[in-house]
């Protein structure tokens, strides 16, 4: 019996940044459970990125104001010449190479850019945090992150991210070994989450129940 849940996201996404306390609460709650977690990049493009920090920090304040945020995200991160923020994705991404398969790299520099509002789409910027919050010597990570084999990673994800046919970001993904799979797209709250977590647990449950007691099915 196993589920595995997939976070898709971008780094610099603001609404990612409002999904990680469920991100983090569904982990808590899954402890000693059979449960895997694994968050994968789906980079962003033109067309999901601001044009300007005016319009920025528009969709800032609504989103800010649907979650009750207490703070406002700072817009000050966006250089309105990038098509892909390529920078902070690709470094969070090489960062697994040295075992930095958790949160706390492309947290470090999601936080930076978008509540400190640090340039993180220029490479010595994003460099230096990230190679801070991995414990990684910053040549090393910065020459693994360029690497065409850590971009062809992530432009994977992202094409297994738009097969999906989900159009936003955050985008959770929970599969069981018994086939179910359920996708949410846009949701930033546990509970719709940790909802289908059970139902996808128990049914798992049920089925590991029903093998060992008839054993797998006839063939003919």
């Amino acid at each position: 019996m196993h589920i595995r849940v997939t976070y898709y996201l971008d780094v610099i996404s603001s609404w990612c940044l409002w999904a990680e306390p469920a991100w983090a609460e569904l982990q808590t709650r899954s402890a000693g459970r059979p449960v895997s977690f694994a968050w994968q990049i789906a980079l962003l493009d033109r067309s999901g990125l601001p044009v300007s920090r005016g319009q920025c920090d528009w969709f800032y304040r609504r989103s800010g104001t649907i979650t009750a945020s207490p703070v406002m995200l700072n817009s000050a991160w966006l250089d309105p010449t990038l098509d892909e923020y390529l920078a902070p994705n690709l470094l969070a991404e090489a960062a697994k190479d040295w075992g930095a398969t958790d949160d706390r790299v492309r947290l470090a520099l999601a936080r930076a850019a978008l509540l400190d509002g640090q340039p993180v789409g220029a490479w010595p910027i994003a460099t230096s945090i990230a190679a801070r919050a991995a414990g990684v010597d910053e040549a090393a990570l910065e020459a693994r992150a360029r690497a065409p084999e850590v971009e062809a990673r992530v432009r994977a994800s992202t094409a297994e991210f738009h097969g999906l046919k989900a159009g936003q970001r955050p985008t959770f993904v929970l599969e069981s070994n018994i086939g179910d799979r359920a996708v949410f797209s846009g949701l930033y709250k546990a509970a719709p989450l940790l909802a289908a977590l059970e139902a996808m647990l128990d049914d798992a449950a049920a089925y590991a129940s029903w093998a060992a007691h008839f054993g797998p099915p006839p063939t003919a």
